[in-house]
């Protein structure tokens, strides 16, 4: 009657992924879940979450993810639907299209920046989703 299905190991973790300072990943990373980056990626990073690039982190690559917090270094293009929260002690090149921007002084932020509301905000026609 009570049937209840157990929650998967990852559904209880709250579905973050971590790389950790010292490990340098040489690739590209497609996740559903949150990621947080204290290691080094030379490669590109996607994800439908949020990735933090943690104190010690780096990326040279791509990303394109819906939220993003930048306390390491970034080189490359970035691609944030919502919020990208850059830290006073970040340091982000290259190319940059964001939702919402926020820069903590203290932060080198060397990017073109392009902001836009990129939500699409749908209306039912018909019953069905635009």
């Amino acid at each position: 009657m009570f049937d209840k299905k157990p929650k998967s190991y990852t559904d209880l973790l709250g579905k973050t992924n971590r790389i950790v300072e010292g490990t340098t990943i040489k690739g590209d990373i497609i996740s559903e879940a949150d990621f947080r980056l204290d290691g080094n990626l030379i490669g590109n990073f996607q994800s439908v979450g949020k990735i933090v690039i943690g104190p010690a982190g780096s990326v040279i690559g791509d990303i394109v993810c819906k939220n993003a917090d930048v306390e390491g270094k970034f080189n490359g293009s970035m691609q944030i639907t919502e919020v990208l929260n850059v830290k006073s002690k970040a340091s982000i090149a290259g190319e940059v299209s964001v939702g919402k921007l926020s820069v903590e002084p203290g932060a080198d932020f060397s990017a073109s920046c392009v902001m836009s509301n990129n939500q699409k905000k749908g209306s039912l026609t018909d019953g069905k989703k635009q």
